[in-house]
């Protein structure tokens, strides 16, 4: 079945297909395959060593996800990121977060924030050593314990679906821009001590400002690339 490739790590305790599509989507987060490429079953089935129907299983997954499009004749392609799509996942976000963070601060014992001092804490060593990767996967492991809170199915179930398509926007601000992970770091410390003070208010309103500050960042960097590329295609015409 599945062996050894580019170093990924599979575990035992994710389905295969899972698997499968955890490994396609850490390519799709991190730019290995851009917006329009296809995703043939049959390569991906080769290159690890698995059956074509498990293939198929992970990108009906990554398309819950919000990574791909299935199209008619066309096949699994990778989605398309437009200004609009990132205004509305973060407009989503936002409220879904605003909504974990609220009942957080409600159940919220003081032993509790333990863990998240202790992220914040190691999200301070990676800024300081300028480590990117580690500070992305630190990020999703803060918010992904935040999700707890929501002492919902349905929430975290959506949340979980929408986690794949912000990490591939968080993961592209962190790079757009050299003092992202200041303001990342700022964001989470900032959210901790507004869950310490029982402060929904504060802690709604930093959700807002941080939300659309990323969100109008990655947008940006959408519009500024197509424009590039309007104009590469009119110099060549």
């Amino acid at each position: 079945m599945l062996n050894n490739v580019d170093a990924v790590t599979f575990q035992a305790r994710e389905s295969l297909s899972e698997q499968i599509a955890g490994h396609l989507a850490g390519q799709i987060i991190r730019g290995e395959l851009l917006a329009g490429d296809r995703i043939q079953e049959m390569r991906v089935a080769g290159e690890l060593d698995v059956s074509r129907g498990s293939v198929r299983e992970a990108l009906l997954i990554l398309q819950r996800r919000h990574l791909i499009d299935i199209l008619p004749r066309r096949g699994a392609v990778v989605k398309e990121m437009s200004e609009a799509q990132v205004r509305g996942l973060y407009e989503l976000v936002q409220v879904l977060l605003g909504l974990v963070i609220r009942k957080a601060i409600k159940s919220v014992r003081e032993d509790d924030l333990d863990p998240f001092i202790e992220l914040i804490h190691e999200l301070q060593l990676a800024s300081a050593e300028r480590d990117l990767e580690r500070f992305f996967q630190l990020s999703f492991r803060f918010l992904s314990h935040a999700y707890l809170f929501a002492g919902n199915g349905f929430v975290q179930d959506v949340l979980a679906d929408l986690q794949p398509a912000l990490q591939r926007t968080w993961f592209m601000a962190l790079h757009l821009d050299g003092d992202e992970m200041k303001e990342c770091l700022s964001f989470f410390k900032a959210l901790v001590e507004t869950i310490f003070r029982r402060d929904v208010r504060s802690a709604l309103e930093i959700i807002r400002e941080f939300a659309e500050h990323q969100s109008a960042l990655v947008q940006e960097s959408i519009t500024r690339a197509r424009q590039i590329e309007a104009a590469w295609g009119g110099r060549r015409k």
